[in-house]
């Protein structure tokens, strides 16, 4: 399995679908950087999983940083790859994007047989133009670094139906290649936990954000909603936790800073699960900030799925695969404001029933079809076609 954008096993995701393998039979080694503050041995087993990591000496905020950052990235990867395969042989490579550059990497070890699962976490040339305002040279150099992963791929992981459609129309991947793995939440470890008032730090509620802070995510709109709260509306009673990281983090440490928020905004950076549950578990209500733009509206996102299992209402921007995603269990705002944002926040920390009837449906909904054991068996199911493809090849 091969990452190049989170460490593990702090990537969720990656880390499930690990375990999965593994409880399935397989033998699972992992190729990722080291974590900025956690995972940071260079070899380690995690429950049976062999985790080798590189260090990651740049985080890119630019096309010059971008190039350095992955030219680094793939070489050390492709290494550790030369290495893993020499130990232990490799019948399939499983590759997380972002980046779309990894089938490159993969395309020694297809021409020997090795099967390529191209597991798409993004769409990397919506996230370019979303980023950089604009579908020039390098846009077009995504799409086409997308095309080759599909093609090279013997199977295609979407997390949703809006990715599936993506794969089958840009990248005419056939549907007996493709797989829907949906990212949620496993409740055996994931749930609400005993809530800890004293994370509130004496203020009567707490609003949650958990995620990543780049301009897609929106981040910037829950710290003016914290500022239309806090000084129009003279609402004084409610701390924001937002935990996470992102290349937009110091940038929104200022904005709060400029909007005289340090006291009543709180950025905790990036956490230990047990730590985050207690956040997420004391939270009166969470938020998921991401705007509607194309990306996003095709995106599902995990934080949603993470706020059900803690049984918590959430205030989302209205979204298709949000929607798809939570149902019942959001109060989605349709202008991209901060004004209605801070509104439906005010309105929902009013009314401690509505709370109640939305964190009910919420963790309900997770619990009976989003929880992480239905995923698994997606993935497994897919691997097993694979298997079947090898057999009668």
């Amino acid at each position: 399995m091969l990452i190049e954008n989170l460490s593990f096993p702090m990537d969720r995701r990656m880390r499930q679908e690990a375990l999965a393998l593994r409880d399935a039979g397989y033998e699972v080694s992992v190729i990722c950087p080291r974590g900025e503050n956690q995972d940071r041995e260079r070899f380690v087993v995690y429950h049976g999983i062999r985790v080798y990591r590189y260090s990651l000496h740049w985080q890119a905020s630019s096309g010059p940083g971008y190039l350095l950052e992955y030219s680094w990235a793939m070489l050390c990867t492709f290494v550790l790859m030369l290495w893993v395969s020499a130990r232990h042989g490799v019948d399939y490579l499983h590759a997380a994007n972002p980046p779309d550059l990894f089938f490159l990497l993969c395309l020694p070890f297809t021409w020997l047989g090795r099967k390529f699962v191209y597991d798409q976490h993004d769409l990397c040339p919506e996230t370019y133009e979303t980023k950089f305002h604009r579908q020039d040279w390098l846009y077009r150099l995504l799409l086409r670094l997308e095309r080759h992963s599909y093609k090279t791929a013997s199977l295609v992981i979407a997390p949703n139906q809006s990715f599936f459609e993506v794969a089958q129309k840009r990248g005419c991947v056939p549907g007996e290649k493709l797989a829907i793995v949906r990212s949620g939440p496993d409740l055996r470890y994931f749930r609400r936990t005993e809530p800890r008032p004293e994370l509130k730090k004496g203020y009567p509620y707490m609003v949650a954000y958990l995620g990543v802070m780049s301009v897609q995510d929106g981040v910037d709109r829950v710290v003016r909603a914290a500022h239309h709260l806090r000084n129009i509306r003279e609402n004084q009673d409610v701390l924001f936790a937002l935990i996470g990281k992102g290349d937009c983090w110091e940038n929104l440490k200022e904005l709060a800073g400029s909007l005289g928020l340090n006291g009543s905004i709180q950025f905790t950076g990036r956490i230990p699960d047990a730590e985050l549950l207690s956040y997420l578990s004391t939270a009166d209500v969470c938020v998921a900030p991401d705007p509607p733009i194309p990306l996003n509206h095709m995106s599902t996102m995990n934080k949603m799925m993470e706020y059900m299992a803690c049984g918590k209402p959430i205030v989302s921007f209205d979204l298709v695969e949000s929607r798809r995603s939570a149902q019942e269990a959001a109060v989605y705002v349709e202008q991209d404001d901060a004004e209605p944002l801070a509104q439906a926040i005010d309105a929902l920390l009013a009314d401690p029933q509505r709370r109640q009837k939305l964190g009910d449906y919420g963790y309900e909904r997770v619990n009976s079809q989003l929880d992480w054991r239905h995923s698994a068996s997606a993935l497994v199911e897919a691997y097993s076609r694979l298997e079947q493809g090898a057999a009668g090849a």
